[in-house]
């Protein structure tokens, strides 16, 4: 089987795998905030809860929550 070029950018696009964990809980991260210079992982739950307040201060935001209604 081949893939084709969108298929491949749209694999390559998650960063965030089982292993990474949530900074609050300990559960799959699916969400990375980067706050000075330090990269936070967060589960969808706590991601959430926290998004208001981080987004204003994160220098980057990166939401992969979308994989779980895959």
């Amino acid at each position: 089987m081949t893939t084709t070029p969108t298929e491949t950018a749209a694999v390559l696009e998650y960063r965030l795998t089982a292993m990474d964990r949530c900074d609050s809980c300990g559960a799959q991260a699916y969400i990375a905030a980067e706050v000075n210079g330090t990269e936070m992982l967060f589960c969808a739950h706590h991601g959430r809860k926290y998004e208001e307040k981080l987004r204003a201060i994160a220098t980057s935001w990166h939401d992969e929550t979308a994989r779980l209604s895959e």
